[in-house]
């Protein structure tokens, strides 16, 4: 029997009394292992180091190319900035000019208006005493300025004949 129970052992348990043997076949093992690898990417060519180089040096040029882009997108926005700054200080000084020219025109206008009611208040005082100089004049007078030079002779022929009339 108790050779039965040495027997159901492990393989590890047979070996647990050589470690250096052991030590052995794994050394043997790994180094198969990195020869077949080294073999296969020599036959392959198919290096990953490789591929991760090139993929660096593409990831590298992809963000060189993307930052001359933004810096040529930031000098283009930096340009129509400027343009719109420099657009923007013409319309302000437009605007100003407007401005002092619209205050002229609203002095002028002020001016003329102040002007006109003066002329119209004199033309007022004329009318005024223009009608107040005719209601003091005589009213004869007034009918021989409106006749003519034989219309007078007509007038002076009815008074005389007004003045027949009451010697009769």
């Amino acid at each position: 029997m108790i050779e039965h129970a040495h027997r159901s052992a492990s393989p590890i348990a047979r070996f647990g009394g050589q470690p250096i043997a052991m030590a052995a076949a794994a050394l043997v093992l790994v180094v198969l292992g990195v020869g077949s690898i080294a073999v296969w990417r020599s036959y392959t060519g198919n290096a990953p180091e490789t591929d991760r180089v090139v993929a660096t040096r593409q990831l590298q040029a992809r963000t060189a190319q993307a930052s001359e882009q933004l810096v040529e997108k930031t000098k283009g926005l930096e340009a129509t900035q400027q343009e719109s700054i420099d657009q923007l200080q013409m319309v302000q000084d437009q605007l100003l000019t407007v401005r002092r020219l619209l205050a002229a025109q609203q002095a002028d206008t002020r001016k003329l208006s102040e002007q006109v009611t003066t002329l119209t208040e004199s033309i007022d005082g004329l009318r005024q005493s223009f009608a107040s100089a005719q209601t003091s004049e005589p009213a004869a007078p007034q009918v021989n300025r409106k006749r003519s030079a034989k219309g007078k002779s007509h007038g002076v022929k009815k008074a005389n004949r007004s003045r027949g009339k009451s010697r009769a």
